[in-house]
């Protein structure tokens, strides 16, 4: 069955100090940079064709400025957080792996913080929710890359663990859509700034 929306314009916030140097960037609550500003800006380009029933944003202010220099006043979500990292909070994936060889947290316990699957029943919780709006039209997120990684995977009926299989760089912009029956990834990694055209069928 078609879900009950278009299309889920999806926006991973722009860059932060903790992003660019790959620091597990969970809910420390910290600002975009010039350089993530600006790619926030260059969103409003890039959906500037596009028309949004609903809008929506985690209420981290990285992904709330992302929203604002986007041209957009967003409804503030707090199912849209980034997953919760507990005590690798801070720590790039070098640091902790050299500590605990093999170690993913797509797979593995993340100590104090989350499993991969509660962010996918954050997920799911949210994509019900859009779904029992009944929205005749398109709807757009700002959030955080591993959340709306885990979002991707759940729209697509994947598990919540092969939201790694959807790396998502600061200010881009990926589209979930359908195809028929059928849910599809139609854009990833989209960058701000380039046209993307709002004339993509939903079939």
């Amino acid at each position: 069955m078609r879900p009950m929306v278009d299309r889920i314009v999806v926006v991973r916030h722009g860059e932060t100090e903790w992003s660019r140097v790959g620091r597990h960037t969970g809910r420390t609550d910290i600002p975009l940079t010039p350089v993530g500003e600006q790619e926030a800006s260059l969103a409003r380009l890039s959906l500037g064709g596009w028309t949004f029933r609903r809008v929506w944003a985690s209420p981290l202010q990285r992904a709330t400025a992302t929203a604002t220099l986007a041209g957009y006043d967003p409804e503030i979500d707090a199912t849209l957080m980034e997953w919760d990292y507990g005590e690798i909070e801070g720590r790039t994936n070098d640091e902790i792996t050299a500590e605990a060889p093999g170690w993913s947290k797509w797979i593995d316990e993340v100590p104090g913080g989350e499993h991969v699957s509660e962010v996918g029943d954050r997920a799911d919780a949210f994509l019900a929710r859009v779904a029992g709006e009944a929205i005749d039209g398109d709807a757009l997120v700002f959030a955080h890359g591993h959340l709306l990684a885990v979002l991707i995977a759940r729209w697509l009926g994947l598990p919540a663990g092969e939201g790694r299989r959807f790396p998502l760089t600061t200010g881009s912009i990926s589209v979930l859509s359908s195809k028929r029956d059928d849910r599809v990834l139609h854009q990833l990694n989209h960058r701000c700034g380039d046209e993307l055209d709002a004339a993509v069928a939903v079939d």
